[in-house]
């Protein structure tokens, strides 16, 4: 028996009354949302997070979970003690070949890489000293090898030397050196513990290729200095001013060709070791001996044949010993404070992005994750202690890792064998180095320089994105023509106002139903065969942040779209629209300017008798409009957990009212 007309419509309505009723419910979901948290909570948390794992440490319930929440604060803090209770024998001897291995090329690199910063030779070795060991006890990466590396030894060379003059007066500037490598430590302890990871991002990926490409040519230029015995050079690091420095000293000293072909003779010898051990993976051992070898061979020469004599550059002073207290040497007070903190700050954010890139690289290949905010804290520590004991920043080298991943090592317990061989150096071998030609040094450094220089990543991000890329030359040339400071500055320049383009021109879309589905909502331009409801528009803005900076350009391209549907109503649709869906489902902040842009559109929509209805908002969102009282302007009724339940109120108002267009 079939029912009748008027008992048809009244079981459609009653239909429609239990989905309204469903609705509405959700819709209260989303109005009772909890309050988000206030700043000093959320930067408590934050701090929490990092190095308290254990909420209750300061309120345990008993005694044992007091001693379990120390625990677990300790090895959050620490992570040898998680992972040394399970270090075996057989993992150290492993750790022991390749700390030795690690130490034969550090001993040189360190002793270049202080001469490349201005500093005595035996700074370098300090600083393979005491950061490694600071290291391995609150690093959580097993293969990163800390030490001094060329980008920041030459940042520090560049920038200091603005202040004070090495040459005039090297004990201040010594001073200097430690100070920003305080205040480098400070910065980035800081940034870990407060969870800024994210200002690291802001040096992108292709800023560095650029930065370190511009860096790799400036490095190999200055190192001419050594390889051909120049005694008076630039202190500028611009690609101009160091070949001008090149050329005059052809015409202004008297150079020995000895220098130029000990230099070169040890860089082919260093080269060709390197080849042999790509081509054969069992000889990993053998171009990372051969800096070490060069100086010991090179040395030896100078001392047998007194080449010294005949204008061979040598290094003369080296202090040797265990590393001296500097804490005293730190200036806070005097009038270029300022300018040390800012090279602290640049040299500390370069030096985390190299070692965070290059520790996360090599935990991808071990498998296991990397926690960027904890490097962040160890970096910090073991750059302030560095600084109490002579040392310079130190951060985690790309090449001297590459070979402690080759060499096999197990743990960070590499970098404590490295360590302690560098420290025994110090303590037997000092004397010996005292007749290390500088040409030797300046082939160590351009050995290691075709690493940094990477043109097959820069074609492929030319190939990916030109915008990129742009950032990419933008940070080579500024390097290579100005200065390092300003080639950093240009690459962070041009991604920033990638980001501001970007939210300025925030884009929307349509979004219609896909067939077969029945609240699966996709853009109808990469899905062509979604389909659009009749009077229904449904329009997502593509951006994280609804702002002052796009709130504007947003609502112009709503009514463009409202417009431009309305007025091709005969192609596109059955009739005109009524009701405009905004998912907000992408949008995670809003401010006070893109609140006024919500309440605008509504007033324009609804005097063309047009329902403004709000899908899907975000915590923060919905907390915000709710605290602008946005709500009541809109209509309460009006606001929706899913695109789904909009367009099915949508419906069902024009089902249960086909006479009506708006609320």
């Amino acid at each position: 028996m079939c029912p009748q007309p008027n008992e048809s419509i009244s079981i459609e309505l009653q239909h429609l009354q239990l989905d309204a009723d469903g609705r509405n419910e959700r819709t209260q979901w989303l109005l009772n949302s909890p309050e988000p948290l206030s700043f000093c909570n959320e930067l408590i948390n934050s701090v929490s997070e990092t190095i308290l794992p254990q909420k209750n440490i300061f309120f345990p319930s008993n005694s044992k979970q007091c001693k379990a929440g120390i625990f677990s604060f300790l090895q959050g803090l620490f992570p040898i003690l998680c992972w040394g209770r399970n270090y075996k024998a057989n993992m150290f001897k492993n750790d022991l070949l390749a700390g030795l291995t690690l130490a034969s090329l550090c001993i040189p690199q360190s002793i270049g890489y202080a001469n490349l910063a201005n500093l005595e030779p035996q700074y370098g070795l300090y600083t393979s000293v005491v950061p490694p060991l600071i290291y391995a006890v609150m690093g959580s990466s097993r293969e990163l090898a800390i030490g001094p590396v060329a980008v920041v030894s030459l940042l520090l060379s560049a920038m200091v030397t603005e202040i004070v003059d090495p040459a005039v007066d090297p004990i201040a500037y010594t001073s200097l050196v430690f100070t920003v490598t305080f205040f480098a430590g400070t910065f980035q302890a800081a940034f870990g513990l407060l969870r800024l990871g994210f200002l690291v991002d802001f040096l992108s990926h292709a800023a560095i290729v650029g930065f370190m490409g511009g860096a790799a040519i400036i490095i190999g230029l200055q190192q001419l200095k050594g390889l051909i015995g120049i005694s008076h050079f630039t202190n500028k690091t611009d690609v101009v001013s160091v070949l001008r420095a090149v050329f005059r000293s052809f015409h202004d000293e008297a150079l020995s060709p000895m220098n130029f072909i000990l230099g070169c003779s040890f860089l082919i010898f260093i080269l060709v070791t390197r080849f042999i051990g790509k081509r054969n993976k069992k000889l990993f051992w053998l171009p990372a001996i051969a800096p070490l070898l060069s100086v010991i061979v090179a040395t030896l020469m100078v001392y047998l044949t007194k080449a010294d004599q005949h204008g061979v550059k040598i290094v003369k002073h080296f202090k040797g010993g265990l590393n001296p207290s500097s804490a005293h040497q730190l200036q806070f007070n005097g009038s270029h404070l300022g300018q040390v903190a800012k090279i602290g700050l640049i040299c500390g954010l370069v030096a985390l992005t190299e070692a965070i890139a290059v520790g996360r690289s090599f935990a991808s290949m071990k498998g296991y994750h990397l926690d960027g905010n904890k490097e962040m804290i160890a970096m910090g520590f073991m750059n302030i202690v560095g600084s109490l004991t002579s040392c310079y920043t130190a951060t985690g080298s790309f090449s001297r890792t590459a070979v402690n991943f080759s060499a096999g090592c197990e743990t960070v317990v590499s970098n404590i064998v490295m360590a302690i061989t560098v420290f025994i150096s110090l303590e037997l071998l000092t004397k010996l180095l005292y007749y290390t030609p500088l040409a030797i040094l300046a082939s160590v450094i351009l050995s290691a320089l075709p690493g940094l220089i990477d043109i097959n990543e820069a074609y492929h991000i030319w190939k990916v994105d030109k915008m990129d890329f742009l950032v990419c030359i933008g940070a080579f040339f500024g390097v290579l023509f100005v200065s390092v400071e300003i080639g950093l500055l240009i690459a962070v320049g041009i991604s920033f106002a990638r980001i501001i383009l970007d939210t300025i021109r925030a884009s929307t879309e349509v979004q219609g139903r896909l067939p077969g589905t029945l609240d699966t909502f996709c853009d109808i331009t990469q899905y062509p065969g979604a389909t659009s409801t009749s009077g229904i528009l449904i329009i997502r803005i593509n951006s994280g942040s609804l702002c002052f900076a796009n709130s504007t350009s947003i609502r112009e391209r709503v009514m463009k779209l409202v417009t431009h549907t309305n007025g091709n109503d005969e192609e596109n649709t059955k009739e005109n629209v009524h009701f405009v869906v905004l998912d907000l489902s992408n949008v995670m902040s809003v401010d006070t300017s893109g609140i006024v842009m919500i309440e605008e559109l509504h007033r324009e929509l609804v005097s063309q008798s047009i329902q403004l209805t709000i899908a899907n908002p975000r915590l923060r969102v919905i907390n915000k409009m709710k605290t602008a009282k946005c709500f009541d302007k809109l209509g309460k009724g009006w606001i929706f957990l899913t695109i789904g339940d909009a367009v099915d109120a949508c419906l069902s108002l024009k089902i249960a009212d086909p006479s009506s267009t708006n609320c």
